[in-house]
């Protein structure tokens, strides 16, 4: 049987920015203490989200918030089922995680594994007072009990299709592409 795939974009540039300015009005309004705040990206893609949240955090409100990467691959739960070995990049801090109001981004949330990844290898490093979690795009269909704080975009999907996530920084375009299997 044949598979067939269609291709549906349901985010595109400017509202990208958009949905990443929402994001930092959002996560400002709900800081407790601004000057506690740090983000940190989840490679690959919520890296590069970071990033751009942090310039438009400086430009629209003033605020210069530090912003680490993390690596969560070997926290994975499924590493050792993979056929592959996993791609082990690095983990920057360069800040103490200790007190610090964190906000963990990334570029889809879907099963919540990837967060609670991610919350184990921040606790490697320190404390945190809180952590939060940004999502560009919510599509739905945890399987742990994980939830974003800041969604750009809840998108519902079914189990089999694919989000995916083009940035500038790395594929050239800025688009968020929901991808559909069909049999043909």
């Amino acid at each position: 049987m044949d598979v067939k795939t269609h291709d549906h974009v349901v985010m595109e540039s400017d509202a990208m920015e958009r949905a990443l300015e929402r994001i930092a009005r959002e996560i400002v309004h709900e800081a407790d203490d601004s000057s506690a705040l740090a983000l940190v990206g989840i490679h690959t893609g919520g890296v590069f989200l970071a990033r751009r949240l942090g310039r438009i955090l400086e430009r629209d409100y003033g605020l210069r918030v530090p912003i680490g990467t993390l690596d969560i691959n070997l926290y994975r739960d499924d590493w050792s089922r993979l056929h592959i070995q996993p791609k082990v990049r690095a983990t920057v801090l360069p800040f103490a995680v200790d007190d610090k109001d964190i906000v963990l981004v990334d570029d889809v949330l879907f099963t919540g594994r990837t967060i609670r990844a991610a919350l184990d290898a921040l606790m490697d490093y320190g404390r945190p007072r809180r952590v939060r979690v940004a999502a560009l795009v919510d599509r739905g269909h945890r399987e742990l009990p994980i939830c974003a704080h800041f969604v750009g975009l809840e998108l519902k999907t079914r189990p089999e299709e694919q989000v995916n996530v083009y940035l500038e920084e790395k594929d050239g375009a800025d688009k968020v592409v929901l991808e559909c299997r069909s049999a043909a």
